[in-house]
């Protein structure tokens, strides 16, 4: 799939954020080998611990409709930063790929591309 058009997914879905406490949106779309595309945004909780990211929702959406090959996510933020992926979210994505494709905007003008191991080389498994 297009960057691109990916990352108008992100834009679209971090509509959905759920960010009263920070006031921090972030966006993901994820998609699939099958060409299917999962997305998500962030769920903060006064209970802060609690707070659940645009990343891991869009995994969590995919995996429960019965999908595990993920081949790229797009993340948007409600800021003019290069915004990365948090560890968890990172770790999470690391259960089902190895080299799945990170799109990460810049502003709303530049988009950028890592792969998950730019930023998890030494990731945990059991699977060893």
């Amino acid at each position: 799939m297009n960057a691109e058009i990916l990352m108008q997914q992100a834009w679209q879905a971090q509509k959905n954020a759920y960010a009263p406490y920070s006031g921090f949106k972030v966006g993901a779309a994820l998609v699939t080998g099958s060409g299917l595309v999962y997305c998500g945004a962030n769920v903060e909780n006064s209970s802060l611990g609690l707070t659940v990211c645009a990343e891991r929702i869009a995994v969590f959406k995919g995996v429960n409709a019965g999908e595990n090959d993920f081949k790229a996510i797009a993340v948007a933020a409600s800021s003019n930063d290069l915004i990365y992926p948090c560890g968890a979210c990172l770790q999470v994505l690391a259960e089902f790929t190895s080299g799945l494709k990170i799109y990460l905007a810049e502003g709303k003008k530049h988009i950028c591309c890592f792969s998950l191991n730019d930023f998890l080389p030494f990731r945990f498994s059991l699977n060893r």
